[in-house]
């Protein structure tokens, strides 16, 4: 046989064995699952199990509607459910304490490994988004001052000043007549918290509300971002087998060069920091630097931080793109969702905007925002009904047994009050399906009701059972991998809301049967009539006239 014709036969004859040891894998999985037994849907496909109708519906209306049929404990198939190279039931519960005990138990359970060492890694590199174990701890742990209260109310001023810019920029569009302007709002809040990020992230100047081109940093963020989230069988065969990796695809290349350029500005943004740390010393009067990399910077130069336990030069550069995702997008599409939630109810609009003319002044801080009750209120309702993450995944790292608060039917007919799972099955964390639930929230838990934050008992008392960091929800998730930045968050929108609702008066610009909600990272509103223009939301403005 011909040299060449012998090593073809030595490859596919290698390649046909592995395909059937993932074969003789999955029938093996499948067959001894412990998950076999729990109620759910039927499988619709064989090759994605129920990911097309997840994924062809609005986010969340599919697990809503299951739960409502098959009980609050339930299983369901997904193409790569995890991190096996399959189609793999995924468990799924909307109960407290099921929940409480994944989120609770340490590093238990754990992202995805192929999601954090390849997708996320692919974006973010080696930062706290990717971590995990003792890693993470470090990580977390000297990162934590840089996001406590006493830095985001040095960071308030920032927050207010870009929202007062955008403002200006939608009152310019409408003229010195003041006439009524259809705007994009999606987009616009968009560049504002892009301009937020880079001012009170990294001390970084992106001008985006004011360039019709991307900067340098955000374009190469971008291209790394579109890139890497952007799902094809073939980049799904890469990350579960290592050895076709060596045979990049045509945007390797781009993506590339967009991560040589992100290094280089990190690079000197992080000896930016370090610098003026040097000149103005760890506690000395002269330091001034607000901004997050800064502050992680002296963080982890302190003497209270042993050497062993410091971050290296790269995992701190690798916080930049890691701020660029955590920070950006979550806050402009929050903001979105509360422009449309008040649309929809003029005297929701009407009361908010009462109460924040009240403020003598129209640069306020971070104290005299979070004083406002009924802002407060109408922020909580908007990250309870329109979470903008809606949910995510992790994965047992051992076998356990996860204790209910509500017990469940097998398909046996049999009652459980805990669930088995094994090591490496999948576990569905249904953030706003959690935020939503009636059984939790009451009937009206789908309406937009901030009065029911002020109102005494229109918060029920079942909801201090949701493991949440923050305001009795799964918005900013809870346990280990919380969101260090949600009082970040919290303020910023909070900035923006003051500065636009005090300004303008908002209507929606299409029909309200018109918008649906669909996910990729966040949730986002889309025009069911305009699909291929992605995400949007027109509002009609006008400049808003105290009488």
């Amino acid at each position: 046989m011909h040299p060449i014709l012998q090593i073809f036969v030595s490859i596919v004859g290698t390649l046909g064995a592995y395909g059937l040891f993932l074969l003789a894998q999955y029938i093996y999985w499948e067959v001894t699952s412990p998950l076999n037994v729990l109620p759910g849907p039927p499988n619709s496909s064989w090759i994605y199990g129920n990911s097309k109708e997840i994924q062809d519906a609005e986010t969340s209306v599919v697990h809503e509607k299951w739960v409502e049929k098959y009980g609050r404990t339930l299983v369901y198939k997904w193409f790569f459910a995890s991190d096996r190279f399959d189609v793999v039931n995924r468990l799924y519960t909307v109960d407290t304490k099921a929940l409480n005990h994944v989120l609770m138990s340490g590093y238990d359970y754990q992202k995805p490994e192929i999601l954090r060492k390849w997708s996320l890694k692919n974006i973010v590199g080696s930062g706290i988004l990717v971590q995990e174990g003792e890693e993470h701890r470090l990580q977390r742990k000297v990162m934590n001052p840089a996001f406590g209260v006493a830095q985001i109310r040095e960071l308030t001023e920032v927050f207010v000043e870009e929202s007062l810019h955008l403002r200006d920029i939608w009152a310019s569009q409408m003229g010195v007549d003041n006439k009524l302007v259809r705007i994009e709002v999606q987009s616009w809040l968009s560049r504002m918290t892009l301009d937020v990020i880079g001012r009170a992230g990294f001390n970084y100047r992106f001008n985006a509300l004011d360039s019709t081109e991307p900067d340098e940093l955000s374009k190469a963020f971008s291209v790394i971002f579109g890139i890497s989230s952007r799902f094809t069988f073939w980049n799904a065969l890469q990350a579960r087998i290592p050895f076709l990796r060596m045979f990049p695809s045509t945007s390797d290349s781009v993506k590339k060069e967009a991560q040589v350029t992100m290094e280089r500005i990190g690079r000197d943004l992080l000896r930016q920091s370090k610098e003026h740390l040097a000149a103005t010393g760890e506690k000395g009067d002269g330091w001034r630097a607000r901004d997050l990399l800064s502050l992680l910077v002296r963080s982890n130069m302190s003497k209270d931080i042993p050497e062993h336990q410091r971050m290296s030069d790269e995992d701190v550069i690798a916080q930049v793109p890691t701020f660029l995702v955590a920070g950006h997008e979550t806050t402009s599409t929050a903001v979105t969702w509360t422009l449309l939630a008040l649309t929809q109810d003029k005297e929701i609009q009407r009361k908010l905007r009462d109460e924040l003319l009240q403020v003598q002044t129209e640069s306020p801080t971070m104290d005299i925002l979070n004083s406002l009750p009924y802002l407060d209120a109408v922020v909580r309702e908007t990250l309870r009904v329109y979470s903008p993450v809606t949910g995510t995944l992790r994965v047992a790292m051992k076998d356990d047994m996860l204790p209910l608060s509500v017990p469940y039917t097998d398909r046996n007919g049999e009652v459980h009050n805990e669930i088995r799972v094994r090591k490496g099955d999948p576990i569905n964390i249904p953030i706003l399906a959690m935020n939503r639930d009636k059984s939790l929230w009451g009937e009206d838990a789908r309406d937009f009701k901030p009065e029911r934050w002020l109102t005494p008992g229109g918060v029920p008392s079942a909801v201090s059972a949701i493991p949440g960091v923050w305001g009795n929800m799964m918005s900013f998730l809870g346990g280990a991998h919380a969101c260090i930045g949600y009082r970040f968050s919290l303020v910023e929108m909070k900035a923006l809301l003051f500065v636009l609702v005090r300004a303008f008066d908002f209507e929606l610009g299409v029909s309200p049967e018109d918008i649906v909600g669909k996910s990729t990272i966040v949730r986002r509103p889309h025009l069911r009539s305009e699909p291929e223009k992605g995400s949007q939301l027109p509002l009609l403005i006008k400049p808003y006239v105290q009488s």
